[in-house]
């Protein structure tokens, strides 16, 4: 399926779209990462495990461009414990992986685009404790400390009946040296067709979605329809996230707060980019559950009905 996709408007208003939750860890401020983007993984070998969990309930998992360009992000299902999770419930091994980028600013030699999986950057010999490796959400030593990690608390049960189900490969298939988990860009006219060929050469599928903004409904609509994607998790960053939330598409957020301060005005938040200008006009949700699990706090938020 290798190629460049230029989508059409919708059609219809009626098309159905993806369940979609946010999962991000924050500061007790509101931070995601401090000002200067050096440090963006702060969670506990618990919240990582809270994330590769809810990858593991997911048809496909997104982020901007911005995190993978800060270090080596794999967006990867965490080996072969969360795999099997995948398959217990009739899933993909492997969910789809997503990358945003409007301007399409993406080197094709980021580690995204020829990443080994978690797993086997271990048996590689991966030295987790390199400047870019302890950068990243899902850092190599992390995702060892994961596998051992206690009882999750039940908070990704709250899951939407007919998440897709695909058959699985046959036993015989042979090992593959890189990620194989489908790798899709949604970019817009601001990309230019040079850039867009040059990131289809090292992606599944690049998906031209607008002209200036990525349009989300049809992005979304894309995702069910061609790619199956029923449930999709979104890991910012902020801009990423805001988006969504302006165009009122998050069904759930999940939250783990964690006990630091970062601050710092340029600091990244958990919805940076355009905002709601009017408080009447904010993106609502209320308290599901919540979970205390030593000094980190795990919530998860579902919608509010905007009719009230």
């Amino acid at each position: 399926m290798k190629g460049v996709i230029h989508l059409r408007p919708l059609a219809s208003r009626q098309t159905r779209l993806p369940f979609v939750l946010v999962n991000m860890a924050i500061s007790a401020d509101g931070k995601i990462a401090t000002a200067n983007r050096a440090v963006a993984s702060f969670g506990s070998p618990r919240d990582l495990a809270h994330l590769y969990t809810l990858r593991a309930t997911a048809d496909a998992v997104m982020c901007g461009a911005g995190t993978v360009r800060d270090g080596a992000v794999t967006l990867d299902t965490g080996g072969a414990r969360y795999r099997q999770l995948r398959l217990t419930r009739g899933l993909a091994p492997h969910h789809l992986r997503v990358i945003v980028s409007g301007s399409g600013h993406l080197d094709p030699e980021l580690p995204i685009f020829g990443a080994l999986s978690a797993d086997r950057a271990g048996k590689a010999g991966v030295n987790p404790r390199t400047p870019s490796a302890s950068r990243i959400r899902e850092p190599v030593r992390s995702a060892q400390s994961a596998r051992s990690a206690p009882g999750l608390p039940a908070l990704s049960e709250f899951w939407p009946p007919g998440t897709c189900k695909t058959r699985r490969p046959p036993p015989e298939s042979p090992p593959v040296p890189f990620s194989p988990a489908p790798l899709l860009i949604l970019t817009t006219e601001r990309a230019g067709a040079s850039q867009c060929a040059r990131l289809a050469a090292v992606a599944d599928a690049v998906v031209v979605c607008g002209v200036r903004e990525v349009n989300w409904p049809g992005a979304l609509a894309h995702l069910r329809a061609r790619w199956g994607v029923k449930r999709l998790v979104c890991e910012g960053g902020g801009e990423l996230n805001d988006a969504l939330f302006r165009a009122g598409l998050v069904h759930e957020l999940h939250l783990t707060i964690c006990p630091l301060l970062i601050g710092g005005r340029q600091a990244p938040t958990l919805a940076d980019g355009v905002g709601f200008t009017r408080l009447i006009d904010a993106a609502r949700f209320r308290l599901l559950r919540r979970r205390r699990v030593g000094d980190e706090l795990f919530c998860v938020y579902t919608r509010r009905d905007p009719r009230g």
